[in-house]
């Protein structure tokens, strides 16, 4: 498994909240625990403390999305670096049940979570997937939803850093929108441009006259 892979944890948490909606889906034990996935050992560990530790974190991760999305590179990594140092992390080789061909365990580098409570834990995977994706494919790669009022993160993997939507569906909308804002303005320039040509007209009868 890339480690990469953990950065998954941080856009999970994240797109928790809308903000702009006011929708907030992490309002219990089952929604925090929903969260882990299939990483059922970490989310057994879970208590209704963990509900507000959980979106103070949230917190904090959505604030790198946002320096980064606002071109900010200096304050996303030190935002991330000062949860990397609150919440530490276990690098272990781990080969799971998995096997290759000859039935020798396939090796994988595996981050082991912390084992004081839940929040740390999934802080922890989740702080340092983002810091490898930063790492490795640059800081702009972090971004927010430009289809309002739509502000999810993602993680922008396109080879032509183009990515500007957290989803098909919001790219969808955005672009549906544009294109009827410019029938308007089209419509709006026609219709001056067609009065402006009536009073030329009403003008030059009047001097004719």
């Amino acid at each position: 498994m890339e480690l990469a892979y953990y950065s998954d944890y941080a856009l999970r948490l994240v797109n928790s909240e809308e903000p702009a909606r006011n929708k907030d889906s992490l309002t219990s034990v089952d929604a925090v625990r929903d969260l882990f996935g299939q990483n059922s050992s970490a989310a057994r560990r879970t208590t209704d403390a963990d509900v507000t530790r959980f979106r103070s974190v949230r917190a904090r991760l959505r604030a790198v999305f946002e320096a980064a999305d606002g071109g900010d590179e200096t304050l996303a990594v030190d935002l991330l670096n000062s949860l990397l140092l609150e919440f530490p992390v276990s690098p272990q080789v781990s080969g799971h049940d998995h096997r290759d061909d000859d039935g020798r365990p396939l090796w994988h580098m595996h981050l082991a979570d912390h084992p004081s409570n839940a929040t740390a834990g999934y802080a922890a995977i989740a702080s340092m997937g983002l810091a490898f994706h930063l790492t490795e494919h640059g800081v702009d790669r972090l971004g927010l939803c430009q289809a309002a009022p739509c502000r999810n993160a993602y993680l922008d993997t396109s080879t032509n850093r183009s990515r500007r939507y957290c989803s098909d569906r919001c790219a969808t909308r955005a672009n549906v929108a544009a294109y009827r804002a410019r029938k308007r303005e089209e419509a709006d320039r026609s219709q001056s441009t067609g009065r402006t040509a009536e009073s030329s007209q009403s003008a030059a009868r009047s001097g004719d006259r």
